[in-house]
């Protein structure tokens, strides 16, 4: 037996059954691994690696520099990616999707501002709100085009999916207004100054202020929250994400806002509001920025009896308020098409307060959007942020004239492709 243990043909054997054995069990204990780890934490993609070297070969055995080869990598496997370099983990990030980044951020910094900060639980669930609340509602539906068919309203299934939505945020808002009344009682009984108030606890406080006889209900208070809340995340983050798209396209433009904020806010660490006050070209960017993409398009019901151009208007009918179109009309602005922010220096300028009928973003008169203010603050803080901390570059070589600005028609006006660019950290963010 040892005789043929030591014969030529046992190697012969035993060396391609390790070259297959040794692979499988390394190949069996990462799996082992993997699924271990999968239910506590949860990795970017990445591309296949090989046992030893991980990822190395994707670059080292590429016909191009590495940084190309990120590249490629990146296109099939997102801008983010897990990478293994030998026993080293690498992550790579090719761009930064700035769609999303700025409506997380938008929505997050409205809430706090509204109903102060949530729990992690919570948050998800308001933000789950919110997302439904867009997607039920993109346009037109049977029961909006045939007000007074039952038949339509029994067709439609969207009159039922808002109600189920409204009634779901009803009870989160319920839930959010108790917890806020604890607080507010635990304050006064024990002598001491209550937190800093939020817009609800502002208005909680003048519901036990208010005259019995103009009562402000708890219903009340729950429906400007909600409406507050939905029309200044969506809003806001849809006009930063075409302010920084118009801005990559005009690197002229982009230098001259960086270049305003740096100077203003040398020194600073961070943006904020007292730091917004010199702050005038980003002002006139913002302007441009809303002739020619206004968030949404104003709608409104018609009264009794009214004449537009000497023509009678039924009563109850839609009017439709296309600011889009009046922000490009050749007959009131030169080169319409064109962002051109330094066309409000002069004075004289149309302004967006309502008063000016050919630049109405946020609508006119008794009407006009109550959040106008609010929304322009947080408007110029993260447009200022963005610029104070980063420079801005599209990818892959992408030239400024080959940014897609197409848009996407639905409850506001997005863009159609997302935003996505390189951030190049300028001034470091805050560690608290």
């Amino acid at each position: 037996m040892a005789m043929a243990a030591e014969s030529p043909a046992y190697y012969s054997l035993l060396l391609p059954l390790l070259l297959v054995v040794v692979p499988a069990l390394y190949l069996v204990g990462l799996f082992r691994s993997r699924r271990r780890s999968a239910g506590r934490q949860r990795f970017p993609p990445g591309p296949w690696a090989l046992p030893v070297i991980g990822h190395l070969h994707h670059l080292a055995g590429s016909s191009v520099p590495p940084h190309h080869a990120m590249r490629d990598l990146a296109r099939r496997h997102g801008p983010l990616m897990l990478l293994r370099f030998c026993q080293l983990p690498v992550l790579a990030a090719a761009a930064v999707n700035l769609t999303r980044g700025l409506a997380s951020f938008v929505a997050d910094s409205s809430v706090q501002a509204m109903i102060g900060r949530l729990r992690s639980d919570d948050r998800d669930t308001l933000f789950t709100l919110l997302r439904e609340g867009f997607k039920i509602v993109p346009g037109m539906t049977l029961p909006d085009l045939f007000p007074s068919s039952r038949l339509a309203m029994l067709l439609s299934r969207v009159p039922a999916r808002i109600e189920h939505r409204n009634k779901r945020m009803a009870a989160f808002m319920d839930s959010v207004i108790q917890q806020h009344r604890a607080k507010r009682s635990a304050a006064r009984a024990d002598g001491g100054e209550e937190h800093t108030e939020d817009l609800l606890d502002v208005l909680l406080r003048l519901q036990d202020d208010m005259d019995s006889q103009y009562p402000l209900t708890t219903d009340n208070i729950k429906l400007v929250i909600i409406d507050m809340i939905s029309a200044s995340s969506e809003t806001t983050s849809t006009t930063l994400v075409w302010a920084m798209a118009e801005l990559l396209r005009k690197p002229a433009a982009m230098r001259r806002a960086q270049d305003e904020v740096r100077r203003q806010l040398d020194g600073h660490r961070t943006v904020t509001e007292d730091g917004l006050t010199d702050l005038h070209y980003l002002r006139l960017v913002i302007k441009e920025t809303l002739r020619l993409h206004p968030p949404v398009m104003l709608i409104r019901e018609c009264g009794p009896r009214q004449q537009v151009l000497g023509f009678d208007v039924p009563h109850g009918a839609m009017v439709l308020v296309n600011a889009w179109a009046m922000g490009r009309d050749p007959a009131h602005w030169d080169s319409a098409e064109e962002f051109v922010p330094e066309r409000f220096e002069s004075c004289g300028t149309p302004d967006f307060k309502g008063v000016d009928f050919e630049f109405l973003p946020f609508g006119a008169g008794r009407r006009i959007c109550p959040g106008v203010s609010f929304g322009l603050v947080h408007l110029e803080l993260a447009l200022a942020a963005l610029l104070f901390h980063f420079d801005w570059k599209l990818p892959d070589g992408m030239v400024p004239e080959e940014l897609d600005m197409t848009e996407e028609a639905g409850l506001t006006t997005r863009r159609r492709a997302e935003l996505l660019v390189f951030a190049v950290p300028r001034v470091p963010l805050p560690t608290e």
